[in-house]
């Protein structure tokens, strides 16, 4: 059992990132084995919109040669994945609007070889951000990759609206955790009578330290590359 996942953010270190890694630590103690890409260490080029000219065009592997072709791989082999993304004025960000879009090379191989390359993984769906937007987001990506063919198990999607640290809100560490568990009890295909779980309450303490200190090890790697930008930017101003 492979469940990946997809930081959308461009800080490995924030609270996307943070409910990404809590998720998947849920469905690692399910059983799955999991793996985190940060989709800005990626290039990944718009969608070409080639089956707007040619309907049998659009295909995997997809006539865009980038990093996609890696992602892509990654994805075949597992059962499902979890995206997590910040709210960019109401939606997705930009690199995980442009992984989305590219998807499409898998979902139109019904089409060609009469299935969608995503039919029946399972998905995962993780949104914060300091605004409105969460629902509306959220609503448009799990229709999106329903309709691509995947499958969003009850409680597989979480978010977070609110200034501050994320460890520090209860039910949006709670949320995290059970979007993993989910998928990975729908790729056990178990019989579940209940979905939700609260079990993690005992162990919150423990497992929000394993992932602030996660997170603190990659802003000591990132945030200085990060400031150096931002320090130029000010500068020039």
């Amino acid at each position: 059992m492979r469940i990946l996942g997809f930081n959308g953010s461009p800080r490995k270190y924030g609270n996307t990132a943070k409910l990404l890694y809590l998720a998947l630590k849920a469905a690692e103690e399910e059983g799955a084995e999991t793996k985190v890409f940060h989709l800005y260490d990626y290039r990944i080029e718009p969608c070409l919109g080639c089956l707007s000219d040619e309907q049998l065009a659009c295909r995997y592997p997809c006539v865009i040669e980038d990093d996609m072709k890696q992602l892509y791989d990654e994805i075949l082999e597992a059962d499902g994945f979890i995206i997590a993304t910040p709210i960019y004025w109401y939606a997705p960000s930009g690199v995980t609007k442009n992984f989305i879009d590219r998807l499409t090379a898998f979902e139109n191989m019904i089409f060609i070889e009469g299935r969608s390359l995503l039919e029946g993984k399972v998905a995962g769906l993780i949104a914060v951000g300091n605004d409105v937007g969460a629902i509306q987001l959220l609503s448009t990506l799990g229709t999106t990759l329903n309709t691509m063919g995947m499958l969003l198990p009850p409680w597989s999607v979480a978010y977070y609206s609110k200034k501050g640290e994320v460890l520090e809100n209860e039910q949006a560490v709670l949320d995290a955790l059970n979007v993993g568990r989910a998928l990975a009890l729908a790729v056990k295909e178990e019989h579940i009578a209940s979905w939700y779980s609260t079990k993690y309450k005992e162990r919150l303490d423990d497992l929000k330290r394993d992932v602030f200190t996660y997170a603190e090890e990659m802003k000591r790697k990132q945030f200085s590359e990060r400031w150096k930008a931002i320090s130029r930017l000010l500068e020039e101003r």
